[in-house]
């Protein structure tokens, strides 16, 4: 939240623009969606040691995370208190690597950068910190740009200094910074990753924010008289975080009992074995963003494989007879079928 304070406090479009997207979001009425929306994602890999350009594998391990949570596959939400099963929901939300770059040619969706920062820094202090993140972060110089939002969901992932998992650009923004920026060490479930951050829950948190869900506490430090805009998370006093167990339900504040906050809730701040979960109420205004600033998602080529491209026979013409004579030039019995591109014939 700190980087769209700073977006709200300087910049008049983007206040206009988050404005209109909340007035959207709360006035709109869409049908049940029914179809899985698939996002093609594009990862940003910045490291400055070796062991800072992670595998493959954990890059992948992210993806599935994002898949799991989403889709309400996690094993764990086994582990949801019984007064808030009900609520819980598959946002029939999923995430795959691009196979076709902006270009329109094949990719793996990877992009390796060397930068010279060794930890990209942050001061929780300093307003214009995430500001400057960006400026490094996803820019050339010390970082890498971005593939067009319109077709794309561009994660960054790199050393992030202050203690600072991750954080997330909601709709509304300028095109160069939109996307979503990980902690390398709190990036999918393998590799680098490291407890209690090692199963991919910073980024659907982040993402959460990219899809325009707001923190379950409403950011108003314990005064209970702000909101998250949805009508099924229990107002709640102010974030939790490590300290909070799921041995700890019921864990009342703002006069929210008999069951209290809903702090294993993926849009809190509880460890990643902690939080299991969104509500239908979050769906509705995640579905709000994919059919409003967000829409173009649907319509990407970013999940299309490209096709191999046919050859001109010209461009492969060769003299038949020389064909034919090498063919009949190998020692031994003579072949009775050719290959022909495909298989023998």
């Amino acid at each position: 939240m700190p980087h769209h304070y700073f977006l709200a406090d300087t910049d008049p479009t983007y206040r206009d623009n988050r404005r209109m997207i909340e007035s959207m979001t709360k006035t709109v009425r869409l049908a049940t969606r029914t179809k899985i929306i698939r996002i093609p994602v594009v990862v940003h890999v910045l490291f400055h040691t070796d062991d800072e350009n992670i595998e493959v594998s954990q890059i992948e391990s992210q993806i599935a995370a994002l898949n799991r949570d989403y889709r309400l596959h996690n094993t764990d939400r086994s582990q949801i208190p019984a007064p808030f099963r009900p609520f819980a929901t598959d946002t029939l939300i999923e995430f795959g690597l691009a196979v076709r770059d902006p270009e329109g040619n094949a990719t793996t969706a990877i992009t390796r950068t060397r930068t010279s920062k060794a930890v990209f820094p942050y001061d929780p202090s300093d307003p214009l910190a995430t500001k400057k993140l960006d400026d490094m972060i996803k820019f050339s110089g010390f970082g890498k740009a971005a593939w067009p939002r319109d077709s794309y969901l561009n994660l960054w992932t790199c050393s992030l200094g202050g203690g600072l998992l991750g954080y997330a650009q909601f709709p509304g923004g300028a095109a160069a910074t939109d996307g979503v920026v990980i902690q390398n060490r709190a990036f999918g479930t393998n590799g680098i990753a490291a407890p209690p951050y090692n199963l991919g829950r910073t980024a659907v948190h982040e993402v959460g924010h990219w899809l325009n869900l707001l923190h379950i506490w409403g950011d108003d430090d314990g005064a209970c008289s702000l909101s998250d805009d949805v009508s099924d998370t229990p107002n709640q006093a102010g974030s939790n975080g490590s300290d909070v167990r799921i041995s700890d339900f019921p864990h009342i504040t703002c006069n929210n009992g008999p069951h209290g906050d809903m702090f294993m809730n993926y849009m809190d701040y509880v460890d990643d074995d902690t939080m299991f979960m969104f509500t239908a109420g979050q769906l509705k205004r995640m579905n709000a963003t994919l059919a409003g600033p967000r829409a173009s998602l649907s319509q990407s080529a970013g999940l299309t494989p490209v096709d191999t491209p046919a050859l001109a026979p010209e461009t492969v013409a060769l003299a038949t007879a020389l064909v034919r004579s090498t063919v009949g030039d190998e020692h031994g019995d003579p072949p009775t079928r050719e290959f022909d591109g495909v298989r023998w014939v």
